[in-house]
């Protein structure tokens, strides 16, 4: 049996690599580095896949995050809501501008913001919701939205780990989450569902307004070469990450299907046992599996069950990981917004119970066997 990888990237490549090695001799032969040809292929092929009017890319998906803020007006002081069970980047690219984070509640059943917490969260200085479709499974976006109408707020979502992901409407209408709020953020880390091999992102609008802000912002606040005329960043998208980006696209509903299939086939095992909860999907959603994560449930010490779990694993080569063990309302960086002050009960919990299984596209049948059984014998001896 091959080595267990959380993310095997290599593997995916392998199948790939001879349209990948093309398109990257091709980038290099045209020195067309920054920008150029494969650049505006990937964005145009983006935007189709999307259903979005607009895909501008950029650096990371950070910056994603910072310039979505950035084209948004936000200022010193103002504040946006967002889940604390969530990776740092989503709520630091506000705080790098002085924006405060106010963080609420997730929901158990499925990672996302507590759509129920958002209103009680809503204050005079309140400018945006920022929901984190966390692990590749949407947030209830109509309840999002409804909020966000009542109180004139802007929607930024954060779709990192969900790219693909679909969310359905009352009145049937499916729509690809990033494209649903008012902006959209994408990341392109190689880990991720779409992945490059670099760093890569882009920020996603049917907003021709906004979408000029973004582009200018990404690009030093320039429309016309050498005019600038507001503040922006250095956020750019390379040409070679582009064209890997533009040849691994066709394949990323494949990619999310395997991974679908797989977390499947793990609460299938899983399902025997009454240690965990499994990870769930609301009828009106598509789940992507970016982290197909367990709940350790129905034991004394939780921590300490998943941690020595976690070493278990490690100790039969099977890498596993714990997204995420520090809330972002208890790291010392959030210090000075008086973290310590909040009640967040189910985001604790989890903290001390969730466990991600390796999940990517080129799991063989022999691994994911041989996963589920080390995992249940570990259940089975404690």
């Amino acid at each position: 049996m091959q080595p267990i990888q959380m993310v095997d990237t290599k593997a995916q490549y392998l199948k790939i690599k001879t349209e990948i090695d093309n398109a990257v001799m091709d980038v290099i032969e045209s020195a067309a580095y920054i920008g150029g040809k494969a650049v505006t292929e990937f964005t145009n092929n983006l935007q189709q896949y999307l259903g979005v009017k607009h895909v501008i890319p950029c650096a990371n998906g950070t910056d994603a995050l910072q310039i979505a803020f950035m084209a948004l007006g936000l200022q010193p002081g103002d504040e946006v809501i967002t889940p604390s069970f969530t990776y740092i980047a989503t709520v630091e690219a506000a705080a790098v501008l002085g924006i405060k984070p106010i963080f609420v509640e997730v929901s158990p059943s499925d990672f996302c913001i507590d759509a129920e917490a958002i209103e009680a969260a809503i204050t005079p200085n309140t400018k945006a919701i920022v929901p984190v479709h966390l692990y590749g499974h949407s947030a209830n976006m109509e309840v999002i939205l409804a909020i966000a109408k009542k109180y004139n707020l802007k929607v930024i979502e954060d779709g990192a780990q969900a790219i693909g992901a679909t969310f359905t409407f009352a009145n049937g209408d499916t729509k690809k989450v990033t494209t649903i709020g008012d902006i959209g953020c994408l990341s392109f880390y190689p880990s991720k569902n779409l992945g490059a091999y670099g760093d890569g992102g882009a920020v996603v609008t049917n907003d021709d307004a906004l979408a000029a802000a973004i582009k200018m912002i990404a690009s030093h606040g320039q429309s016309v070469r050498y005019y600038h005329d507001v503040i922006g960043c250095n956020s750019r998208l390379d040409g070679i990450q582009a064209a890997i980006l533009n040849k691994k696209l066709p394949h990323l509903d494949t990619y999310n299907n395997a991974r679908i299939a797989l977390a499947n086939t793990y609460n299938k095992a899983f399902s025997q046992s009454n240690r965990f909860i499994l990870p769930s999907v609301k009828d009106n959603c598509k789940h992507v599996f970016h982290q197909y994560t367990l709940i350790v449930n129905e034991v004394e010490n939780a921590a300490k069950y998943r941690n020595n779990m976690q070493t278990y694993l490690a100790e039969h080569n099977i890498p596993s990981m714990i997204y995420y063990p520090v809330p972002c309302h208890k790291q010392k960086m959030f210090a000075a917004y008086n973290g310590a002050a909040y009640n967040l009960p189910v985001t604790d919990w989890l903290t001390n119970r969730v466990i991600s299984l390796p999940m990517h596209t080129e799991m063989s049948e022999e691994q994911s066997e041989f996963i589920i059984a080390k995992v249940l014998q570990y259940v089975e001896r404690h």
